[in-house]
């Protein structure tokens, strides 16, 4: 067997060419640009290409950007009064600061200041809580990235044994939760697991997110799964590379994401969506058919 192979940029193309009209829709309806602010704390260099990736894709899609820099010595009080700026802005409908953060600003404290209303990356206590009961409002991107590449694949979902392999609380965790809404039997792998592969092989969708490179070799897989690789590592040779033995695992794979080309694009093509959304919601217009029809 071999496995075919996900095109998640093809996916974020054809959304994106989708999420476009909507905005569209929402100028000539109702005179409103959704508009997205993301605040840089700091000069880390993967923050600015991640940045510059968001900015970027608001311009495809016609979302008006304001990007928001702020020095790394910057004290949190002034980066909480710039977030307060942000939620009292009615033209600003979704608002991102860019993790990682200096180590004397507080994450949580940070992530908290952001209005529900406004939180695009899904990272507020309500969103994060949301998914435990299936009302999030926003889902967080990655994890929503996921769900649509296997919607858009036509993977069966419901009744299926999903393992998520790391338990993080931007990826792990939540994609496990939104798994779980779509009626999944999911397991929750992390780096004190006990032989990993007697959980992997039960899979029949594996999620990958540990952050580890090659850590799923074909041994670990049933031959016919669905292999989603969210890991992103970088080599010592500058080669970036996931957490799945990408030429082993997808001769035994039914269907496998490529890193780069899978998840990364799906990511910022959510925070469009989002933020989209949030729009959208400002006007009292919500979708069910996107399969998040919370009350504006």
């Amino acid at each position: 067997m071999t496995a075919r192979i996900i095109d998640g940029k093809a996916v974020a193309r054809k959304l994106r060419a989708e999420y476009r009209v909507r905005v569209q829709q929402l100028v000539s309806a109702h005179g409103v640009q959704p508009g997205l602010a993301v605040v840089l704390v700091g000069d880390n260099a993967a923050s600015q290409v991640y940045v510059r990736n968001k900015v970027r894709a608001c311009e495809e899609t016609g979302i008006r950007s304001e990007l928001i820099t702020l020095p790394a010595d910057a004290p949190e009080s002034r980066l909480l009064a710039e977030i307060d700026r942000l939620n009292a802005d009615p033209g600003t409908h979704g608002v991102l600061v860019q993790l990682p953060l200096p180590p004397h600003i507080a994450m949580r404290r940070v992530l908290e200041r952001i209005s529900v209303d406004k939180d695009v990356d899904g990272f507020h206590l309500y969103n994060v809580g949301g998914l435990m009961t299936g009302t999030t409002v926003f889902p967080p991107c990655t994890p929503f990235g996921v769900q649509k590449l296997l919607e858009h694949e036509k993977v069966q979902i419901a009744g299926r044994n999903v393992v998520v392999v790391g338990a993080s609380n931007i990826v792990g965790k939540p994609t496990a939760m939104m798994l779980m809404q779509r009626d999944a039997t999911v397991a929750i792998c992390h780096k004190l697991t006990r032989d990993l592969a007697q959980f992997t092989l039960l899979a029949d969708i594996l999620v990958v997110a540990a952050g580890v490179p090659n850590l799923i070799v074909p041994q670990m897989v049933r031959t016919g799964a669905v292999v989603i690789d969210v890991g992103i590592n970088r080599l010592p040779d500058g080669r970036i590379t996931g957490d799945v033995d990408f030429a082993g695992v997808a001769a035994k794979a039914s269907l496998i994401s490529p890193v780069p080309g899978g998840v990364g694009p799906m990511t910022v093509t959510m925070l469009l969506f989002n933020t989209i959304r949030s729009a959208e919601r400002r006007v009292g217009i919500v979708d069910v058919s996107d399969g998040l029809g919370v009350p504006a």
